[in-house]
């Protein structure tokens, strides 16, 4: 059964991208919007006694029509098997396994992050967002056969969200609208998130539905990119993602290895800890409640936990070898 709606997905991304990826903007955005203004029209109508039973009925028809087509178009893909029982080895993280390979990756983001560009203030930019994402659609298709027999279209799809300044203050960096195909993600980010965004994004589009797989597949597209900025960007992300894993067991640790960041890095790091500080609140708080919840009851962990991002990377890294 899960076959048949990786077949359909497949064939449905296609015919959607081809639909909508030359529309400047993202259309699936605007369906949001268009779909917010429906709910709330009819939420409305509730409370006029004359429009009440016509209100609802145009309610629950338009929520069951929505959902019925989140789980054809994306939603069956959470049961699809899980990418760990891909690899040859299957063991458990452990943290000192973790640390030896977030030395190895603190070295790697040094020498890779003296190769990219940087603005007046020494902040890492990106100086070229067409060639990063073109070069982020051939890797797409260059994924190894055990873990991903997934069809790359090759086509750009990817769009900055229309909700960029809401996004600021909800934690969110992008999303994968299954409704037309496009992967979104918000432009105002310090531009060492955008890259492994993009393709942790572009994972979604190949159809990995889970979202610490998406990370680990973002993560397969980025580390051996030859375009510097995509590669600094994953191999930022999965330093921050390996010492996050390692900090309850030991923040010493963790405290000696970002004084031990370049001096470049440690201008991105602050950089990146002044922009969520700037739109920390509430609202923060509360997608990060209800994006967690989602998580859950599609078959996943919570959005807080890195264990198995960093269960894939441990067991990736540990085969290659």
């Amino acid at each position: 059964m899960i076959s048949f709606f990786e077949r359909f997905f497949e064939f449905q991304k296609k015919v959607h991208q081809l639909i909508f990826s030359w529309i400047p903007f993202s259309f699936g955005d605007l369906v949001y919007i268009l779909t917010g203004i429906f709910l709330l029209y009819h939420g409305a109508a509730l409370f006029k006694k004359r429009k009440r039973h016509s209100s609802l009925l145009s309610l629950l028809v338009g929520i069951n029509i929505f959902y019925f087509l989140y789980q054809v178009f994306w939603g069956m893909l959470y049961f699809q098997v899980p990418i760990i029982k891909k690899l040859p080895t299957q063991k458990e993280p452990t943290t000192e396994k973790a640390k030896i390979l977030a030395l190895n990756y603190l070295e790697k983001c040094k020498r890779t992050r003296s190769l990219v560009k940087e603005d007046h203030n020494g902040i890492f930019i990106i100086t070229d967002l067409k060639a990063l994402q073109k070069e982020i659609l051939n890797k797409q298709a260059r994924l190894p056969e055990n873990i991903s027999g997934k069809k790359a279209p090759g086509i750009n799809s990817f769009k900055p969200s229309l909700f960029k300044e809401v996004m600021n203050f909800t934690g969110i960096l992008g999303y994968y609208n299954p409704f037309t195909a496009e992967a979104q993600y918000n432009s105002q980010l310090p531009h060492t998130y955008i890259p492994f965004t993009s393709a942790h994004e572009s994972s979604h589009q190949l159809g990995f539905a889970r979202e610490q797989e998406a990370n680990f597949v973002g993560y397969l597209i980025g580390i051996d990119s030859k375009n510097p900025e995509l590669r600094y960007s994953t191999e930022y992300f999965t330093l921050k993602s390996l010492l996050n894993f390692i900090v309850e067991e030991d923040p010493e640790f963790v405290k000696s290895m970002l004084k031990n960041y370049s001096l470049p890095m440690k201008r991105d790091r602050v950089y990146e800890k002044a922009f969520v500080l700037k739109h920390q609140g509430w609202l923060d708080d509360f997608f990060g409640f209800t994006n967690n919840l989602f998580l859950k009851s599609n078959q996943q962990e919570g959005s807080i936990t890195y264990s198995y991002f960093i269960d894939l990377l441990l067991n990736y890294e540990s085969s290659e070898k």
